[in-house]
């Protein structure tokens, strides 16, 4: 039976800076008519539902087009170590530790060492004096370093004569002994050693998760974690607690796996868990001085980690294209975006010469660009998708490590001045999963204390509000296939939106960080409202 609803006395933001409609109508779930609400009324004088909007601005709904779905929930769950402090970190442990009456891990994220006074990393044996019996794992804030205690060392087998695993580092201390600092590769050491959550914890933790990104007025993500809770998905769907639309990435090393069991044409049979990209990466991080830079680190001869070279990237392309899978591959450092650019040009080079599909291939974070390969997006096609809020959190740390190549740093200004397709994400939980705060940090530079002052830091680099609407709306759906254009009031399109309490185009943008969504709609149903939270 058909089911039409109508959304009434709105202000329903068409794109375009004073462009607006009053009134859409939604039929079993998609946009059937906009226009104002006298028209609305009449073309559909038998509607089931009308909403009054009572002005409200509507934007549609934002997609998040870089996370880690699992990792939020638990992190949602988790020991928050995003502290001042290592001595208020090390605290909120100790309560941690003290409120579980078993032996379980104690599990954290959000540290950043150079945050702390003075910067510097902290030990097993710091964490000791504060965990009791529990092994722990604290993520760093970008989740390429882990802070580990005696017991969890103990447990993952790890001595003095453990060697480095590839990619990844022990860090020791003079002595030799690992001093709980695990890097990159390293980390999955520990990992191993932790007990898997059962169906159960997996479940909350999704469910946690996107209660939250709804909040946000988040409708859609693109999910970068790895295989643990596929099936948890499938059966939240098929239970219909799941609502959010979810494009699902995996793990390159599992690419044998993935074209084994057919995933794509798997994920394609579904409504909400749709297939993504076939993730690979190319470096590590600013913050432990792992991306691969073309220069040294300022005032060391450190240039990072460099874990794929462009040969590397076209043999992962060719293989993963056998399924129909294009690539999404984190490079940071310019060394490392200039290798995986190298690759896509010589994929795209192939696809052409054997008429293969022209895969929508893109680089995650592209946090510094040499100025010569700005070009290489556009040329390639292929999409930056970036993180904002990641420029104004790293600010100071990448002045110290990158000097003044900062100016190509977080290009978003630069990469969109050079016509590459731009689409905006979190990496939540190594930030907050806000879409607000991400636009506001790709406007303004700034922080939400208004540091580093009125112009922002490197100002070149800051993006209309315009093009970071489109960069959370219809870029993330042209990214997937430049026909797909969801994310907009169009004919046709999901009936996504949320309603706003102010138009961002009246506001500031140095509180547009500030803004919240009322309630957040999906297919037309209501999925979230502030007055049910």
């Amino acid at each position: 039976m058909t089911e039409t609803r109508l959304f009434l006395n709105g202000r329903f933001y068409l794109g375009e800076p004073g462009r607006y409609a009053e009134a859409l109508a939604c039929v079993d779930g998609r946009i059937a008519a906009l226009g104002n609400c006298a028209e609305i009324e009449a073309a559909f004088p038998s509607a089931s539902t009308k909403i009054d909007l009572a002005g409200k601005t509507i934007w549609p709904g934002l997609t998040d087009s870089h996370l880690h779905l699992l990792l939020l929930g638990q992190r949602l769950s988790a020991i928050d170590c995003d502290a001042p402090s290592k001595a208020e970190m090390l605290r909120r442990v100790a309560a941690r530790a003290e409120a579980l009456k078993d032996d379980s891990w104690l599990v954290g994220f959000g540290w950043n060492q150079n945050s702390w006074t003075p910067p510097q990393y902290g030990t097993a044996a710091e964490l000791d004096a504060f965990s009791g019996s529990h092994p722990v794992i604290l993520y760093a804030r970008s989740l390429h370093a882990a802070w580990v205690n005696s017991a969890a060392l103990a447990q993952a087998g790890i001595t003095p004569a453990t060697p480095d695993p590839a990619g990844g580092t022990i860090q020791r201390d003079a002595a030799g002994r690992p001093s709980g600092i695990l890097l990159e590769n390293a980390i999955s050491m520990v990992e191993g050693a932790i007990p898997p959550a059962v169906p159960d914890q997996i479940e909350d933790y999704l469910l946690r998760a996107q209660l939250h990104l709804l909040s946000l007025g988040i409708t859609c993500v693109h999910d970068f974690d790895r295989w643990e809770h596929l099936e948890t998905l499938f059966r939240l769907e098929a239970s219909g607690q799941l609502k959010l639309k979810v494009f699902k990435s995996l793990p390159a090393e599992s690419l044998d796996r993935i074209l084994r069991e057919n995933l794509r044409q798997v994920l394609e049979a579904r409504t909400l868990v749709r297939p993504g990209w076939v993730k690979a990466f190319a470096d590590g991080a600013l913050g432990p001085q792992t991306a691969a830079m073309l220069q040294p680190y300022e005032g060391t001869q450190e240039r990072g980690l460099l874990q794929l070279r462009a040969r590397d990237v076209f043999d992962l392309g060719v293989h993963a294209a056998q399924g129909g899978w294009p690539l999404a591959v984190h490079a940071i450092g310019d060394a490392a975006n200039r290798e995986v650019l190298k690759g896509f040009a010589l994929l795209r080079q192939y696809e052409a010469e054997n008429r293969l599909p022209h895969l929508p291939h893109r680089v995650e974070h592209a946090q510094i660009v040499a100025p010569e390969d700005l070009d290489e997006f556009a040329r390639l096609d292929v999409t930056a998708s970036v993180q904002p809020i990641h420029a104004t959190s790293d600010m100071e740390t990448a002045d110290r490590h990158w000097g003044s190549r900062c100016a190509y740093a977080y290009p978003y200004g630069a990469l969109g001045n050079h016509s590459a397709r731009l689409i905006f994400g979190s990496d939540a939980p190594v930030e907050s999963a806000n879409p607000f705060c991400g636009i506001h940090a790709a406007v303004s530079r700034r922080r939400q204390d208004g540091a580093p002052g009125a112009a922002g830091w490197q100002p070149a680099q800051k993006v209309s509000l315009a093009q970071a609407f489109q960069a959370y709306t219809r870029q993330p759906s042209g990214a997937l296939d430049p026909a797909f254009l969801e994310g907009s009031f169009r004919l046709g399109r999901a009936a996504d939106m949320i309603l706003l309490p102010e138009d961002p185009y009246r506001m500031d943008s140095n509180d547009i960080w500030t803004l919240k969504p009322s309630a957040t709609i999906i297919a037309g149903e209501m999925v979230y409202s502030d007055e049910h939270a």
